[in-house]
């Protein structure tokens, strides 16, 4: 790691430590950064970074260091620990005091380092005081939190960093093995070519009974008089996202025939971000898992009503869904997953459990809503879930309550939802427990965010595989599965496969 790097995953963690922090007398003096493998530690004085004076006349590991280096190390280190922090941070603290998405942010995080000299438990709140301390100076800075914090030093655990990154890696590596092994699909066929309609967008709102205000809506439609499909696709964006992210695949799939409706989520988009930055509202309640599909359930409804004023008929009765992230999540709801707090219960405190990812602080926000959440919406007949944070939220058993096929994507550099765990695990398990034709397509160089695709975009990458899932799902007689042409859907920039057929057996975890 980086010099710079490693000092800001030192100032990650010390902000995360900071957190837990509660009041005591003495504040925090050191900074230990505890090497892996290693007897000894790397100290650091909080004084020191202060002046430049003062480090060149320190005794600390620091203050060796940096004259051993002409004070370029110290003065990497005093950039990031004396800049400000976000003025936004306090009341984004303070609005999400209690909620289980902060709780598992600092859990997570927290487990990098200790505060020395204090006893458990540490309780989060702990640190709005230190805040406050801190901000009579002015502006609130890393170095000001910590000469405000309780606690004689903090340890930052390097060694656990370097286990984090191992289990990283390690849900990464069956995608990696399975894209190895089998070549890529054609990027050469009508797919990925635009159609031949024109096609315009356009937004509005409608009311709905489960939120007080009304629902944006952005349309994606082909000129009036186009022939079939007379098929409309839903798509769902993820957290603190927006539709126009996603309207380089809806122009696509408007190009081609359908109509295309996208919904703006108000508890957990782009907007709701921002007020909860500036502090005006907490991060998105637990609830929003239930009203999520309840949104598309409606945007379906209007649609049947007439209340969106499509310029030709479309057919409510078999609707598409496609959603990435937690709109993924949301589109297996509709398909008639089960979500269910029983492995949440279970797993959401094991920081050391080899499958746990970033996508987990999501899902185990949603402990004490999942029961009551589950929403399939029987005009649904097939869903793309790109990138779905799944494995806590629905058990071994819920594949079985999915009546529509469900294309899972998933890119083999994701991070925040790697594949191991969250596409690869619960897709086998789907494929072997029904027979509703769930498939599984993996992209090379795929991330969580560059699958996406706004309008300047042409589609992206998956412009050609939506469009060909949705045309085979349009085209399967009833009761039968979709099916996938073998090629032509491909992408030249990020090789895809379908490697639905060579999943490994499940791993036999809870």
């Amino acid at each position: 790691m980086a010099a710079s790097r490693l000092v800001r995953a030192l100032a990650m963690g010390l902000c995360s430590a900071a957190l837990l922090a509660p009041p005591a007398a003495r504040s925090i003096e050191t900074i230990r950064l505890r090497l892996p493998l290693l007897e000894t530690d790397f100290l650091i004085r909080v004084s020191e970074l202060r002046s430049p004076a003062a480090l060149l006349a320190g005794d600390s590991d620091l203050a060796e260091l940096d004259r051993a280096t002409n004070g370029v190390i110290g003065q990497k280190l005093k950039a990031v620990l004396q800049s400000n922090l976000p003025l936004e941070l306090k009341a984004v603290l303070l609005n999400a005091n209690g909620s289980p998405l902060l709780e598992q942010v600092l859990l997570l995080v927290g487990a990098l380092g200790d505060i020395d000299g204090l006893p458990e438990p540490i309780e989060p709140a702990q640190f709005h005081r230190a805040l406050e301390l801190a901000a009579a100076k002015g502006g609130i800075s890393l170095l000001d939190v910590l000469e405000n914090l309780p606690g004689e030093s903090v340890t930052v655990e390097l060694g656990r960093l370097g286990y984090s990154l191992q289990r990283f890696r390690a849900q990464r590596r069956q995608a990696e093995q399975l894209i190895a092994a089998l070549p890529a699909v054609s990027s050469k066929g009508p797919w990925l070519e635009a159609g031949k309609f024109a096609s315009a967008s356009r937004e509005l709102k409608i009311d709905v009974a489960h939120r007080p205000e009304p629902l944006a809506v952005v349309i994606w439609e082909p000129a009036a008089g186009a022939a079939a499909p007379d098929r409309l696709v839903v798509i769902s964006h993820g957290l603190w996202d927006d539709p126009r992210n996603f309207e380089g695949w809806a122009a696509h799939l408007a190009s081609h025939g359908y109509t295309v409706a996208l919904p703006r989520h108000p508890g957990s988009d782009q907007s709701q971000q921002r007020a909860m930055l500036s502090g005006k509202q907490p991060p998105p309640k637990p609830a929003e898992l239930a009203l999520r599909p309840k949104d598309v359930s409606a945007v379906i409804d209007a649609a049947a009503q007439g209340q969106l004023n499509f310029r030709r008929p479309v057919n409510t009765k078999a609707v598409l869904v496609a959603g990435h992230s937690w709109g993924a999540t949301t589109a297996l709801q509709l398909a008639g997953a089960r979500p269910t707090s029983t492995r949440m219960r279970k797993l959401c405190d094991d920081l050391r459990h080899p499958w746990r990812n970033l996508s987990w602080v999501l899902q185990c926000n949603f402990v004490g809503s999942a029961d009551s959440a589950a929403l399939a919406d029987p005009r649904v007949v097939a869903a793309v879930a790109v990138s779905p944070p799944m494995r806590l939220l629905f058990d071994v058993d819920s594949a079985k309550g999915m009546g529509a096929p469900v294309l899972v994507v998933s890119g083999s550099n994701d991070w925040v939802v790697p594949p191991g765990p969250e596409a690869i695990e619960p897709v086998g398990r789907a494929v072997r427990t029904t027979s509703e034709g769930h498939r599984l397509v993996l992209v090379e160089g795929g991330t969580h965010f560059n699958l996406r695709s706004s309008l300047t975009t042409g589609g992206g990458p998956l412009r050609g595989l939506i469009l060909a899932w949705f045309s085979a799902a349009s085209q399967a007689p009833a009761g039968s599965p979709p099916q996938l042409p073998p090629d032509g859907w491909g992408s030249s920039t990020m090789p895809l496969r379908d490697v639905t057929k060579h999943l490994p057996e499940p791993a036999n975890q809870p």
